[in-house]
């Protein structure tokens, strides 16, 4: 490409991919609607204009071929013009990245000799892409077939009107917030009343009519509460219909990915598409990419079978792929069907007793669902076991997790021979989820309401071990349940709850303590791997400040995998001060870190607040050595957030800055810091002593 058009490619790609998945659209019905003839002939006229503009030769070629084939119309273009499409969608991320793109001779020699109906296009004939060592090589295949994951920040067009009604909420909510001040104010004018009131000859009459001034003003709070609440609500509406977009791209991505992994397999195969105007908020969709690209890449290379083996069955050559969409209410439920070999539930049993999965007995009471469910087990397949199961267990653990973060379900439904049909169920946007705030031990967990069902008292002796697994018993049933108390090394009660539900059609029971209540909190990803990470999917926030990791339903639910699971291991004899150090320079962070641990602590580090306050709600710490100066919340802020939350109340905080004026120093023990320590006169011992004397070792 010419130099002096560098800076239009953002604008052309975007461009680019608009009008090629609108072209998408119309290919299917080439042969039918005439009026899908003359948008396609329009769409391709148009993008031929703009590459010729930017001097991309090879697409202009390969567009003017095309449209010669179009003004033809000869009876088997359909295949072709698919080929095409995907092709240009290739050669257009190829220049989203910089790379020079190069036409297919293949593909131009067969738009100047179109084939005949009879005659469809091949789709074995295509060569590899290069750098593919084996059939399933992600990074290059997506490279190639244009898939969402490698574009990088796309534009997103939003309404003017549902813009300016966010700004008008925006400020409707802002003065609702305002209309507070004189209720709050008012608060305060009675306590005085009632401090000035104690010291009345008759108390009682004062405390009667400060009884009544504040019901009503309770009364007040309550209705302006339920007004923000309403307004908030409708802003939330708004802003959540701003993201959701249809899923047209998306699909068409999963499509021409799966006919390019079919010709460089040397497979037949088609795609239909259904739903693609179906809607769903984009940030679901994109955090749904990876899972899908792996579910529809096992389906070309392990689900469809080579195509002399398809007629040997019976079955036509090409292999049939179908990625459906549609809206189920609040919910979003996409499918997608093959029809290839399928999976023999017998054999994912027989290779989960090989692995040790389960135990031979075990094993011959499972259903065919529950003996699916194995292969959402973590690490459950290797690439023996991709030969011996039609390889759909690679990788699947990954997808139910990804799934369950945006607040979905996966299910399995095969067939032997007959193909298999794997449905994900999510949330058309993304709200705050209600979770259920549960007490084990000393510990405050949440788990998502929406997978509970019951709760049952479990008494002690209602309790049964049977082959290493825990037991209730529950009238005339026995039930399975994972014993949170005994996982977390915390003591078990005389008296328990028990709570049962189901995750993507597996029972799921768990013992708790106590439920504390619900609330509606934002769940975020955990981002790293710790001890405890396993029955972890995620960290909340709760109203009150308090971080709270939240339990992964799909791995409770692994009844089998949990018979093995310690969330956390034997304490030490001589447990070390475990102290989390914050700062976000990298050299200081590694200096104070080694100065640390040659004392003797285990030191964990974060580069921010969020990312601290994120450590903090994983693991337990001893104390905190936090720099001032971080971007986002600094040193004084996250001190003062940690001071406000009672759990962290009494958690030893030292300060360590460049900042040496006193009232920096006075403004940090006012915040909540035990100590204040500057850089500049940092004495190792000093730190040291003052660690191990405030964690309490």
């Amino acid at each position: 490409m010419d130099p002096e058009f560098a800076d239009l490619v953002p604008l052309f790609v975007e461009e680019a991919r608009e009008r090629l998945e609108r072209l998408a659209t119309y290919v299917p019905r080439l042969g039918s609607d005439p009026q899908a003839l003359a948008e396609a002939k329009r769409e391709l006229h148009t993008l031929k204009g703009a590459v010729r503009m930017l001097r991309l030769g090879a697409l202009a070629e390969l567009c003017h071929a095309a449209e010669e084939v179009l003004h033809t119309a000869p009876p088997g273009m359909v295949p072709l013009m698919t080929r095409v499409v995907d092709e240009l969608s290739s050669l257009v991320e190829k220049v989203s990245r910089g790379d020079d793109p190069q036409n297919d001779p293949e593909l131009l020699a067969l738009l100047a000799a179109p084939p005949a109906a009879a005659d469809p296009v091949p789709t074995t004939a295509a060569p590899a892409p290069a750098g593919v060592s084996e059939p399933g090589a992600p990074a290059a295949l997506r490279a190639a077939a244009g898939a969402p994951a490698t574009r990088t920040a796309p534009e997103v067009r939003v309404d003017a009107t549902a813009l300016d009604a966010v700004a008008e909420r925006a400020m409707q909510v802002r003065i609702m917030a305002l209309s507070s001040r004189p209720v709050v104010e008012r608060i305060y004018d009675l306590a005085r009343l009632a401090e000035e009131g104690v010291r009345e000859p008759q108390p009682t009459q004062v405390l009667a009519v400060l009884a009544t001034m504040l019901r009503r003003v309770a009364v007040e709070l309550e209705g302006g509460q339920r007004r923000l609440l309403r307004s908030a609500e409708e802003q939330l509406d708004t802003m959540l219909s701003l993201q959701l977009q249809p899923l047209r791209g998306p699909l068409q991505s999963l499509a021409r990915y799966a006919r390019d992994l079919a010709r460089s397999l040397g497979r037949e195969v088609e795609v239909e598409l259904e739903g693609e105007e179906t809607r769903l908020d984009r940030r679901i969709a994109r955090e749904l990419e990876e899972a899908l690209l792996h579910i529809v890449r096992n389906a070309v290379d392990h689900g469809i079978e080579a195509p002399d083996v398809r007629a040997a069955r019976g079955k036509p050559r090409a292999g049939l792929l179908r990625i459906q969409a549609s809206g189920e209410g609040a919910r979003v439920r996409l499918r997608i069907v093959d029809d290839g070999a399928g999976i023999d539930p017998a054999r994912v049993v027989d290779r989960a007793v090989q692995t040790g999965l389960v135990d031979r007995g075990a094993a011959a009471a499972l259903s065919k669902p529950e003996a699916l469910r194995l292969l959402f087990a973590p690490g459950f397949s290797t690439r023996k076991a991709v030969s011996e199961i039609s390889g759909r267990g690679i990788g699947l653990d990954v997808v139910v997790s990804t799934v369950a973060r945006v607040g979905g379900e996966v299910f399995l439904d095969t067939e032997p021979r007959q193909g298999s049909t794997f449905t994900i169920e999510v949330p058309v946007a993304r709200r705050g989820e209600q979770v259920l705030l549960l007490r084990v031990g000393q510990l405050r967990l949440a788990i998502p309401s929406a997978v509970l069902r019951r709760a049952t008292h479990l008494p002690a002796d209602a309790v049964v071990e049977r082959d290493g697994r825990t037991l209730a018993r529950i009238g005339d049933r026995l039930v399975y349940f994972v014993p949170l108390a005994r996982l977390y090394g915390q003591p078990v009660l005389d008296s328990q709850l028990l709570l049962e539900g189901v995750v993507s059609g597996q029972p799921l029971a768990l013992a708790v303590d106590e439920v504390e209540g619900e609330q509606e909190v934002l769940v975020r990803p955990i981002t790293r791997a710790a001890a405890a990470d396993r029955l972890l999917e995620g960290l909340a926030l709760l109203a009150s400040g308090e971080p709270v990791g939240v339990l992964s339903p799909a791995m409770l639910a692994q009844r089998e995998i949990l018979r093995v699971v310690s969330v956390r291991s034997e304490p030490k004899a001589v447990p070390r001060v475990r102290v989390l150090l914050v700062d976000d320079s990298l050299v200081t962070r590694e200096m104070e870190r080694r100065l640390l641990e040659d004392a003797g602590f285990d030191v964990a580090a974060a580069g921010d607040a969020g990312e601290a306050l994120t450590r903090l709600g994983e693991e337990r710490f001893d104390c905190v050595v936090t720099d001032v100066e971080m971007p986002g919340m600094d040193g004084f802020e996250l001190t003062a957030h940690l001071r406000s939350v009672e759990h962290y109340a009494h958690l030893p905080i030292v300060v360590v800055s460049t900042r040496d004026r006193p009232e920096d120093r006075l403004r940090g023990l006012k915040a909540g810091a035990d100590a204040y320590l500057t850089k500049q006169s940092l004495d190792a011992g000093e730190l040291v002593e003052l660690v191990r004397r405030l964690g309490g070792r």
